[in-house]
């Protein structure tokens, strides 16, 4: 049972794109929480994306409700920098989901409360937040390191 990145509703084409590319190149899945702030399609994605939305193994959910009646188990690990936990104090299990939020508001306090561990990604430089992208790569290589898929 391998770790998945879920994608809770995307503001950014570029930025999904480069979460499918990034799910693609480490062979896990990728799930689109909708509705997305632009048309989802695979020509959308087309740029940032490239080829590999070709071969990702990515699954659309029209809601956070139809996500959870259809998820695998696993605990659901929500990325945030409100989280007290970070990355590297954190246990990735094997199943685990790591959720990324909208790049305009993260996640409503709905799916916060729904989520069994938030986590950070400490920024010692005192910047606000990274690119939801690049937080799903640290995230997702730490969680493969532990795992040592």
């Amino acid at each position: 049972m391998t770790v998945k990145i879920i994608s809770f509703q995307p503001d950014i084409a570029q930025n999904l794109g480069g979460m499918i590319r990034l799910a693609a190149c480490f062979d896990v899945p990728i799930h689109v929480i909708e509705p997305c702030g632009f048309p989802f399609s695979v020509k959308a994605l087309r740029r940032s994306a490239m080829d590999y939305a070709d071969i990702a193994d990515i699954t659309r959910h029209d809601s956070w409700d139809r996500f959870l009646q259809d998820r695998q188990p696993g605990r659901l690990v929500l990325m945030t920098t409100e989280a007290a936990t970070p990355l590297s104090d954190f246990r990735f299990q094997p199943g685990d989901s790591i959720i990324l939020g909208r790049e305009s508001a993260g996640v409503p306090e709905t799916v916060r409360q729904q989520a069994d561990a938030a986590v950070k990604i400490p920024m010692p430089g005192g910047g606000r937040s990274l690119n939801v992208a690049m937080s799903a790569g640290i995230a997702l290589f730490e969680a493969l390191r532990q795992l040592r898929a």
